[in-house]
Order: structure tokens, then C-alpha cells, then sequence
């Protein structure tokens, strides 16, 4: 099912933010282009924190991951973060399966 996670305008171009209690980071590494992965740090189970500089940020351990793809750029994860479907309606940044979404 198909959930609203936040709306357009709140996600920087080049940065992202996170839907901490839907345990979601949206990003928006181009104009127009948003990214959606679970905030699950890979390396120890971590919640990332923060999204900054391009890249999305766990302080457990330090581990960094890039905005566009999730994918290691420091620390000690050695696996991406999950990405998760995404699509925008309008203004809303939705996550889920599209195939229950009846709009």
C-alpha cells in the first residue's frame, strides 16, 4: 500500500530529509528526482540522522551514504542502504506499491 511521506517542497535539491517515524529518508539528489531508502544503517542497525553535504548520515558509527543511490561513500557500512519505490502525485512524495495505489 501506498503511503504519503511528505511533499515536494520540503526535500532540498541536493539534500533530502527524514520521516523519522515512517523510518524513511526522501532525497532529492537532482531537481526533480527524488530517492527514497529506509534509515536502517546496514552496518549495525543504526537510524541515520541527518542528510548534509550530500550524503545521508549515520553518527553511530560514522558511516556516509550518497543521496542519489545510497551507496557507501565513508564509515564501516560495507552494504547501500535499502532504497525503497517511490512516486510523486502532485506534491506528495508517496513510498510503497504502486500496484495498490488506485490513483
Amino acid at each position: 500500500m501506498s503511503a504519503t511521506l511528505t511533499t515536494t517542497d520540503r526535500v532540498p535539491v541536493g539534500g533530502g530529509v527524514i520521516v523519522a517515524e515512517r523510518g524513511v529518508v526522501v532525497t532529492q539528489p537532482v531537481e526533480g528526482t527524488f530517492v527514497a531508502f529506509s534509515t536502517t544503517c546496514p552496518h549495525r542497525g543504526c537510524a541515520v540522522r541527518a542528510v548534509a553535504a550530500g550524503t545521508i548520515n549515520c553518527f553511530c558509527h560514522g558511516s556516509r551514504f550518497r543521496i542519489a543511490d545510497g551507496v557507501v561513500v565513508g564509515g564501516p557500512a560495507e552494504e547501500p542502504l535499502r532504497r525503497l519505490p517511490v512516486t510523486v502525485v502532485g506534491t506528495e512524495i508517496r513510498v510503497g506499491d504502486e500496484a495498490d495505489d488506485p490513483g
